[in-house]
């Protein structure tokens, strides 16, 4: 049985950060991964192009069940030290709106730079291979036996992951393996997801497909996201839906405002005061894609002249485009979801290094524990940042 200082589950994002990060500390680090490719999630992120982090990281921007774990993480490796790094492997990139940092190429790069740190750092990354049972023996050492062979490590990272997008090759093993261990394990959901339509609304929706719009939209629990809003054949997408997805309980109303940071009732009433004889039609159009307008409204409605419209007709219809209240009937799953809401409980682990508070030598680093970022690089920070945290600690 081979023996090193640290062994990794899992060659993605975190695992391995962690992993050059304790080798460049001088420890003995192999990583393992069932897949045939590192960083595989990392590759299709982006639209190929890698979100890698974003210019202004928060602890707001996370959801955990302990809204103070993820500080202490943040705040020793922030986004700046892995744009450094990006900057320093010769990495050309841009950003887009809201601070997101996406790389001018390819994804390839940010994993070839990663797997570049783990070879100077002198870290095995070692791929197909599954890992068969993990168990902690006597003198403390973890013993885990793969089908290349067995391994004994004094440190056992976990960093396989949630259960977003199945065809990668995630599983619910890191959940398994907490729970082995006697950690408590937070129910998990689909997050940073699409909504799918009730089949009435599939009827009368679908023709809009394709169709994208600004938007602001609000969660029951106040929690509001101002982006894009895309019509799909299956239901709702776009930035402002995924984000407004972690903050979403099944059977609960969305609130979608489709004129942003504008009065639809001072605007109909200013159309009203101008042309008071020009269609309901013709004047939301002017604000909104035509067959958006005429999905939304109803025909007796739209053909009407702005005068001919009593004045709780109005209200209504203003209503209905700041604050068109809609229940959908549930989300896409892991099949599309960007990532999973729920995981290894934080209250379990160290914020500081990571590591189990009553499994010595046992860590969880990235996805697979209950922290959550918004859309827009801060997961991919979230998984520098803890796998930074537990390379110093391992």
């Amino acid at each position: 049985m081979k023996h090193h200082d640290v062994i990794i589950i899992g060659a993605g994002a975190a695992g391995l950060m962690c992993a050059s990060t304790a080798g460049y500390r001088g420890r003995d680090v192999l990583v393992l991964d069932n897949a045939k490719q590192a960083g595989k999630k990392i590759l299709i992120s982006g639209g190929g192009r890698c979100n890698f982090t974003n210019q202004k990281v928060e602890p707001h921007n996370f959801l955990c069940g302990n809204s103070h774990f993820v500080k202490s993480a943040l705040a020793r490796y922030r986004s700046q030290d892995f744009i450094e790094l990006v900057e320093r492997h010769g990495i050309n990139y841009h950003e887009r709106d809201h601070g997101q940092l996406f790389c001018d190429d390819s994804a390839k790069e940010i994993v070839t730079m990663l797997m570049t740190e783990c070879d100077w750092a002198g870290a095995t990354v070692q791929l197909r291979t599954e890992i068969m049972s993990v168990a902690k023996n006597a003198q403390g050492q973890f013993e885990v036996q793969t089908s290349n062979g067995e391994f004994s490590c004094d440190s056992l990272v976990i960093a396989t992951g949630g259960l977003s997008m199945p065809k990668l090759g995630a599983s619910p093993y890191g959940y398994k393996l907490a729970e082995q261990f006697g950690l408590k394990v937070l129910p998990t959901t689909a997050g940073l997801v699409p909504f799918t339509w009730h089949s009435e609304q599939k009827a009368r929706f679908e023709p809009l497909s394709g169709i994208a719009v600004p938007s602001t939209i609000t969660a029951e629990d106040g929690t509001q996201f101002s982006e894009a809003l895309l019509f799909t054949h299956r239901g709702l997408s776009g930035p402002a839906i995924l984000q407004i997805s972690n903050y979403w309980q099944a059977g609960q109303a969305i609130s979608i405002n489709l004129l942003p940071n504008e009065s639809a009732k001072e605007k109909i009433e200013t159309a009203l005061a101008n042309h008071p004889k020009q269609s309901l039609r013709n004047t939301v159009s002017q604000w909104l894609p035509k067959r958006l307008v005429e999905t939304l409204f109803d025909a007796t409605h739209l053909d009407k002249a702005l005068n001919q419209l009593g004045h709780g007709e109005r209200d209504q219809i203003a209503k209905d485009l700041n604050e068109w209240s809609i229940v959908m009937n549930g989300t896409e799953g892991y099949r599309t979801a960007e990532v999973t809401l729920g995981g290894v409980d934080t209250n379990e682990l160290s914020s500081k290094t990571m590591e189990a508070k009553n499994v010595t030598g046992l860590y969880f680093i990235g996805e697979v524990m209950d922290v959550s970022g918004w859309l827009g690089g801060f997961n991919f920070q979230w998984a520098w940042s803890s796998g930074v945290a537990a390379g110093m600690a391992v």
